[in-house]
């Protein structure tokens, strides 16, 4: 063994790279690449896979990258950090492009005194609508900020990332939807709770898989800081097909919250098993809000409008029905989904929002419903222009993974995030530090509130609610055909009744958040 020592190491490679090529052309069948071209076959698939990364660091310019381009990106990072998001020198953007937005500011901006609310904090902006009040739910709730996190399940991200945006959203005064997986423990450490569930029922489902009343009941009761129920009907990556949780993110803690088996994969069904049809919907909503006394609403990505207008015609009827409903884009979100949904089941967030808002402004609804928009609008001017098509709050999901550490590596189905932000590896996780994340977030939350603020103020209005259709264009071609929303979409936006910051700073401070 001793003359193994003595063999030159350039000998030792010629060796490896002999014994590789021996296997590529005979050992194996399944690669034809590596098998006509051996050895050098193997570099065409590192370059593949180590292709997104090149692309978005050394590739792409600043506006060309999906979902979430490098100024979009790079906004997000600065403000979470507190550093200089600003830009000199002009835009980078293509203003000309299809569906960029324009929002039109007055010529004398809105004027703040002294004993304005927002004349030394700009990031106070509540929602100017209360959930559950329309159908006097014994707990209506009105949310303290206009933005808020959308639903990512414990599972779907790490331990550390959930309990990083739940300490962050504390600090913002927003809320923390907690996505379908449950309640953990990484979502009790202050910030209110909208405890959403859906197909699967996890967290509130019996041994056989269905609902349970007494579960939800008992989670609220057990837990004041749920202040919302949503009932998730289907999600912008995939409507119509079930989640899915791989088992290799399944830990045993997981698995205890969920309801589910080790390790296996979790996939929910596509229909929910406690009602089949609309009114039934209706009348499981309004059975969840008397046991729990809370404001419930439901989630969904938008298609066909039929079954929608039969709830409009159920609620115009019996004055029962959903107290919020959140609406999702059709270009997906944190989901997994095979391409086919995600590039073509549900419409894109303007398109799905502007059909559902007419549906229920033809039946003189919108005043009983607080919409919330999501689908990338984690952006000032992206949420102007939702607030003028009708929207009341705002949630945000990838923006929010952004802020507390993640790099757009579009990896969060196979558990190996390089950020530790969606998976369970522990030592993944280990990179996460929730005290500085949490702050970041709260940061972002905050830099995002003053700009928008900041926005309307320059539109001439004190609050985003009262933007107006008009007020905001997109392009469609060259601003001789761009068109105001509300020509673009056909509709006016229902007003919301507003009575200034002063009024709601005394509700949220003076009277609870209700």
């Amino acid at each position: 063994m001793e003359f193994l020592l003595h063999i030159p190491w350039w000998l030792w490679i010629l060796i490896v790279l002999v014994l590789i090529a021996i296997r590529d052309v005979f050992l194996q069948r399944k690669h034809t690449i590596t098998h006509n071209y051996p050895i050098i076959g193997h570099l065409r698939y590192l370059l593949e896979k180590i292709g997104p990364e090149l692309r978005q660091y050394l590739v792409a310019n600043n506006r060309e990258e999906l979902p979430f381009n490098r100024i979009e990106r790079s906004w997000i990072y600065a403000s979470a950090k507190k550093e200089n998001n600003y830009e000199g020198f002009g835009t980078e953007r293509d203003i000309y492009a299809h569906h960029h937005i324009f929002v039109n500011n007055a010529m004398i901006p809105f004027s703040i005194d002294a004993n304005h609310p927002n004349s030394i904090d700009k990031t106070f902006l509540p929602c100017a609508k209360i959930m559950g009040e329309f159908n006097k739910r014994k707990k209506p709730y009105r949310p303290a900020s206009v933005i808020n996190v959308s639903a990512m399940s414990f599972g779907s991200l790490s331990a550390k990332a959930i309990e990083s945006l739940n300490k962050g959203v504390k600090m913002a005064g927003a809320y923390h939807n907690t996505g379908e997986g449950g309640l953990s423990p990484y979502h009790t450490y202050g910030a209110d709770i909208m405890f959403q569930f859906g197909t699967g029922y996890f967290g509130v489902r019996s041994k056989d898989g269905s609902f349970s009343m007494k579960k939800l009941k008992e989670l609220v009761d057990d837990h004041s800081f749920i202040r919302a129920i949503e009932l998730k009907l289907s999600q912008g990556a995939k409507p119509g097909k079930g989640g899915v949780l791989p088992g290799a993110k399944i830990s045993k803690q997981i698995a205890k919250i969920r309801g589910v088996e080790l390790s296996k994969d979790v996939i929910s069904p596509p229909n929910h098993s406690a009602f089949t049809n609309v009114e039934g919907m209706v009348n499981f909503i309004e059975a969840i809000a008397e046991e729990t006394g809370l404001p419930v609403g439901i989630k969904a990505a938008i298609g066909n409008l039929e079954q929608w207008e039969t709830l409009a015609e159920i609620m115009l009827e019996t004055g029962k029905g959903p107290d919020f409903i959140t609406i999702d884009g059709g270009e997906g979100g944190t989901g997994a989904a095979p391409p086919s949904f995600a590039d073509h089941v549900s419409l894109p967030w303007v398109y799905g929002f502007s059909d559902l808002y007419k549906v229920f402004l033809n039946k003189a609804l919108t005043e009983r419903i607080v919409f919330i928009g999501s689908g990338k609008l984690g952006f000032p001017a992206k949420a102007a222009m939702a607030f003028a098509m009708g929207a009341d709050c705002i949630n945000v999901a990838r923006e929010a993974m952004m802020s507390i550490g993640c790099i757009q590596a579009q990896i969060c189905h196979t558990n190996r995030c390089p950020s530790g932000v969606a998976t369970q590896s522990k030592w993944l996780q280990n990179g996460i530090d929730p005290k500085l994340k949490s702050f970041r977030l709260a940061q972002y939350f905050k830099t995002f509130k003053k700009e928008l603020v900041e926005i309307t103020h320059a539109a001439g209005y004190e609050h985003p609610c009262q933007f107006k259709m008009s007020d905001i264009e997109m392009n469609v071609d060259d601003h001789n055909l761009a068109k105001a929303l509300n020509k673009t979409y056909a509709y006016e936006k229902t007003p919301v009744p507003f009575f200034g910051m002063q009024n709601l700073k005394d509700c949220v401070y003076l009277g609870g958040k209700n």
